[in-house]
């Protein structure tokens, strides 16, 4: 029997439940975020979220619970920029350091819904405890759309405008490129999705790293899309590199564009047909249990997931919705 047999016979061992801690930073969405936090709230989680500070809290009022925490520290956060890196560790710091001992720490941005309901997570995780849900390649990935360049290539943030200027128009001229091995030494770059799902001691190791080694988190400042390869560095380089698996959300990125697909009918007819979302690409095979990018605006697709949990999950079927698998 192996650390990822989800599917163990009733009896077989007893497992204490995990205690899960979702951070969430978002900007938008929040009804969306409202109704997900409903699906998956139980006993045993509790939801720390960051708003951007370029949004408006007032939209997120109606967001609140005693499992509900807001960072009382906001930033704005840019796409592609260090500041998502920031926002995260925010997030790891305020649920690290609640009294209550966190089993797993699962990123979220706001626009997933749950492919499964709270309790199944809750069993997959125990489950599978102790892998680390991380989806990383190391680079240069040409398949994955990790080439070397996203590392090497130096890029300014928002907040330094001249500069940011002057710096964009020497890459257009090949003269923005440095080599990462000067900076970052014997560490191997590693890249791949920004979402996971980490164990605690992964999450401690995260910021005992950073915070030992400043000279990382400066070089990762002045990269595109950090956030997609600082963690997956450290953790690719340490000792939970052997117990990381793919992550645990369905993307779809099939037009290669800069953002992936927002979730349609097709997809959820995708989702109703197997009794499991199972996911196998260069990041390896796995069981999606959420999907992105859900909106406020596509709620009624959320109710399609709600609903096909129930027929999956207890064999239901909720009077009034009339879905063909």
């Amino acid at each position: 029997m192996t650390l990822l047999d989800v599917n163990l016979p009733r009896g077989r061992a007893k497992v204490m439940k995990v205690k899960i801690a979702y951070l969430v930073f978002a900007y938008r969405n929040p009804q969306l975020l409202k109704r997900a936090i409903g699906a998956l709230s139980g006993e045993d989680c509790k939801f720390f979220i960051h708003i951007d500070q370029k949004s408006n809290m007032k939209d997120f009022s109606r967001i609140e619970g005693e499992n509900v925490f807001f960072s009382e520290k906001r930033i704005p956060v840019y796409w592609g920029e260090f500041s998502g890196v920031q926002a995260i560790l925010l997030l790891l710091q305020q649920a690290l350091e609640r009294s209550q001992a966190y089993d797993y720490f699962v990123l979220l941005s706001g626009s997933e819904y749950p492919l499964r309901s709270g309790k199944y997570i809750h069993t997959f995780l125990e489950e599978n405890r102790g892998v680390e849900f991380m989806s990383m390649v190391k680079m240069p990935n040409e398949a994955a759309g990790k080439p070397i360049s996203r590392i090497n290539t130096l890029r300014i943030q928002s907040d330094k405008p001249v500069r940011r200027f002057a710096v964009r128009a020497l890459a257009k001229l090949g003269l923005a490129q440095r080599d990462y091995r000067r900076y970052l030494g014997s560490l191997e770059p590693y890249s791949g999705s920004t979402w996971w799902a980490v164990t605690r001691d992964a999450c401690q190791y995260l910021l005992e790293f950073v915070e030992r080694n400043r000279y990382v988190e400066e070089y990762f400042q002045t990269v595109f899309a950090p956030e997609e390869m600082l963690f997956h560095t450290i953790l690719g380089n340490s000792a939970f590199r052997s117990r990381t698996r793919r992550n645990l959300v369905y993307e779809d990125w099939s037009a290669r564009g800069s953002s992936p697909a927002m979730i349609d009918d097709h997809h959820i007819a995708l989702f109703e047909s197997q009794p499991k979302v199972l996911l196998n690409d260069v990041y390896g095979s796995g069981e999606a249990l959420f999907a992105r990018k859900f909106s406020d605006d596509s709620l009624a697709l959320a109710q399609r997931v709600d609903d096909m949990i129930l027929r999956k999950e207890t064999g239901g079927r909720p009077v009034g919705h009339d879905h063909a698998a």
